[in-house]
């Protein structure tokens, strides 16, 4: 049995995220299970850029209100409690409204070369704008 009494918190790379978010390590990829687990909280506005996971992610609310989207322009709305599976090689985005914080457990099994998360550009003002009016 291993206790872990706290983890630090660390400011996410501009470079992979707008807005600031904030990020709690709980789990970090390792032989044999490759397991991500990370308590991330967003600031209104807050999101990721597009990226895709190789072995897909789950994503729990835990607090407020945020938004999940994918290149095909399904758009999910989620609140505390609740639970978003995005499949593997999906291209989304996940971050909060614009009115509220939203922090959520993330989840992802990776590979032998890390936590199998490919990621790209930054979602747009304007998609994001778009994705709040199709979950309003």
């Amino acid at each position: 049995m291993e206790h872990i009494t706290s983890t630090p918190t660390v400011k996410t790379p501009a470079e992979r995220f707008t807005g600031d978010v904030y990020l709690n390590l709980i789990e970090a990829p390792a032989a044999p299970a490759h397991l991500a687990v990370g308590h991330v909280r967003f600031t209104p506005g807050a999101r990721t850029n597009w990226h895709s996971h190789a072995n897909g992610q789950t994503l729990h609310i835990t607090d407020g209100v945020g938004l999940v989207g994918t290149r095909e322009g399904h758009v999910v709305r989620a609140s505390a409690g609740e639970t978003i599976k995005c499949p593997p090689g999906e291209e989304h985005w996940h971050g909060a409204t614009d009115t509220t914080f939203m922090a959520h457990i993330a989840i992802v099994v990776g590979d032998s070369g890390g936590d199998g998360t490919t990621w790209l550009e930054p979602v747009t003002d304007e998609q994001y704008e778009s994705a709040l009016g199709a979950t309003s």
